[in-house]
């Protein structure tokens, strides 16, 4: 094993290890008072830097925040 592969697969390791934790602490704070609503991105985010799935994860939440907005603005349009 090269010190090369031994690098990324380490820095693979950290990067999943912080995401992972980030991404359990955004589900904790999910059922109980706290901004889990910005923390799951950011451990999405952290873990789309090496991970093609997260990638496509944080690619879902996006779409569904953005049909949320507009629904949002729709109802605002509707009541104002």
């Amino acid at each position: 094993m090269t010190p090369d592969l031994l690098y990324k697969q380490f820095k693979k390791l950290v990067i999943f290890l912080i995401g992972i934790s980030v991404l359990l602490i955004g589900c904790v704070l999910f059922f109980t008072p706290g901004p889990a609503i910005v923390v799951i991105p950011i451990g999405l985010g952290i873990l789309a830097t090496e991970f093609i799935w997260a990638k496509k994860l944080l690619k879902k939440f996006k779409e569904k925040v953005d049909s949320f907005s507009e629904s949002a603005k729709n109802v605002k349009k509707k009541l104002f």
